[in-house]
């Protein structure tokens, strides 16, 4: 069965801390005194502070745009960061011999430069009717140095503004002339790859469309021309060809006629008496072969008497046949002048008819390659135009960057010539008069809090385990749920309670000494902690 834990009275409680009055005084005095003892050997820290504002352009913005859109808030944080540098203040430390101490005890620059950073304080100034205004401070122990340093940091803040005005003029002149240079190459490709397609399209641009149409609209009339003729030519030619036809068959004729009027050898007296004493001797011989025979001198001299006739006879067609052709090869000899004019003519229109085919075949040639020319232009149009247009971006840009460029260019003239927003101290560094650090009193009590709460840190240390046992009647009452009847007291000898309070003295005087001792032990972890050098900063 469980019990709750007896809430304990204030009286008790106050029972408590004063038996463990010593547990709580004791430390508190220590740390106390440790505390008081290192802050009272603090150095002294004295600020000094100057007053910067930001000096509105002499040409106005609505005149010549600034370089830099960036807010004065971002400005001053970015000339902070440089100004806070090791670059910068490691320089000052040495100058003025500033944390001397800290040199000699061997501590790392980066140490000293870190607490000369929390020492240097920059922020807006609202305390005046004063747009655009900013304090610098500096803490030091030396009013002189601490003067002189915030004199140099401000110096330091105006060269740095100065120097990043002229670093972004100089920054974004080259970046726009890197930018123009770039444009102006693309530009020039561009430019040159239209030329080089305009010089390999020549004929088939579109400026040269409508020539072309007029072009070809007169090669068709040509081509039209050109069959009519080669038609007309061609009728002629045929009619001709007839008419040439039809005077060889009537020369022919007229020949045959010529030949056949000279007669028949046949027809001839001559030729008549041979047929007819031919037939007078075949009838002799027929009537001496019926009474002689074959052999007879008389029969057979009759029959070469016939054959002399028969050879007469065919002599006699020979020489009418061999005077005809004669007659015929003369006749051939002889050509005909209306058939050579018509061959002459025919020759010609051939010829003439050859030419004007190779002229329309020409005509036609061209004709197709103009048409092929015309069929590519549309392309050629399209290619031109995505070229034209591609120039005429990169041109716009090229235009947009020359002009802000002469818009930079002013801008940073009238930075260079100081007419900008620029860095001005109205109230110079003053020397400080009094310190305004370390607040003794007040990291004193810092101190006797921090003891108090050791203090009551042991006694409840100590207290809590008694506190969960039982020590009194009341608490035999609460955990076990009975009344207690009787309460016997302590019962110590004479001997006995002398040794009590000698045990109390002796615990009393060690704690003193612990105390005592202590005391420089807690002072020197202190100091060496830097906590209060900090706090004093």
């Amino acid at each position: 069965m469980s019990v709750e834990f007896r809430q304990r009275t204030p009286g008790e409680y106050a029972q408590i801390l004063w038996r463990r009055k010593w547990l709580i005084i004791l430390p508190t005095l220590a740390i106390s005194a440790a505390v008081a003892l290192v802050v009272w050997r603090l150095p002294n820290a004295y600020e000094s502070s100057t007053l910067l504002i930001v000096k509105p352009a002499t040409i106005s913005t609505a005149l010549v745009a600034p370089l830099s859109d960036t807010d004065l808030t971002m400005r001053i944080n970015t000339i902070n960061n440089m100004v806070r540098s090791r670059a910068t203040l490691q320089p000052l430390i040495e100058k003025y011999d500033i944390y001397r101490a800290e040199r000699l005890r061997g501590e790392p620059m980066e140490a000293m430069v870190d607490r000369m950073q929390r020492a240097i304080d920059v922020r807006l100034d609202k305390s005046r009717d004063i747009t655009n205004a900013f304090r610098i401070s500096f803490r030091a122990r030396d009013p002189r140095i601490a003067q002189a340093v915030t004199a140099e940091l401000a110096a330091k803040f105006i060269s740095a503004h100065t120097s990043d005005v002229t670093n972004q003029s100089a920054v974004t002149k080259q970046f726009f002339q890197r930018e123009i240079e770039e444009a102006q190459n693309k530009l020039n490709e561009i430019d040159k790859r239209r030329v080089q397609f305009m010089q390999a399209n020549i004929g088939t641009l579109p400026t040269e469309a409508q020539f072309l149409i007029s072009q070809l609209g007169g090669l068709r009339e040509r081509q039209k021309a050109l069959i009519t003729e080669i038609g007309r030519m061609r009728d002629s030619l045929t009619i001709q060809n007839n008419q040439l036809n039809e005077l060889t068959s009537q020369v022919a004729k007229e020949k045959i006629n010529t030949v056949e009027s000279l007669g028949d050898p046949k027809g001839t007296p001559a030729y008549g008496m041979l047929l007819q004493r031919k037939t007078q001797l075949e009838n002799e011989i027929k009537n001496m072969l019926t009474t002689l025979t074959p052999k007879n001198p008389d029969v057979i001299a009759k029959q070469e008497e016939l054959a002399a006739v028969k050879r007469d006879m065919d002599d006699l067609v020979r020489e009418a046949e061999t005077k005809k052709e004669e007659i015929r090869k003369r006749l051939e000899g002889f050509p005909d002048q209306r058939i050579s004019g018509l061959k002459n003519n025919i020759q010609l229109l051939s010829s003439e008819i050859a030419r004007q085919q190779k002229l329309l075949d020409d005509t036609d040639k061209q004709i197709a390659a103009i048409e092929a020319r015309i069929n590519s232009v549309p392309g050629v149009e399209v290619q031109l135009d995505a070229l034209n247009r591609e120039y005429g971006t990169q041109k716009a840009i090229y235009d947009d960057l020359l002009e802000k460029q002469q818009k930079a260019d002013l801008a940073a003239n009238v930075a260079t010539n100081q007419q900008s927003e620029s860095l001005t101290v109205i109230d110079p560094a003053n020397l400080p008069q009094r310190p305004v650090a370390p607040n003794r009193a007040q990291l004193i009590a810092l101190g006797v809090a921090l003891g108090l709460a050791l203090g009551f840190l042991l006694a409840i240390a100590v207290e809590v385990p008694r506190l969960l046992t039982i020590q009194t009647a009341d608490d035999a009452e609460h955990y076990t749920g009975m009344q207690v009847l009787v309460a016997v007291p302590e019962m110590m000898t004479v001997t006995e309670e002398r040794r009590m309070k000698m045990r109390r003295a002796l615990l009393a005087a060690a704690g003193v000494v612990v105390t005592l001792l202590s005391v420089p032990a807690l002072a020197y972890l202190l100091k060496f902690s830097q906590v209060f050098d900090r706090f004093a900063a």
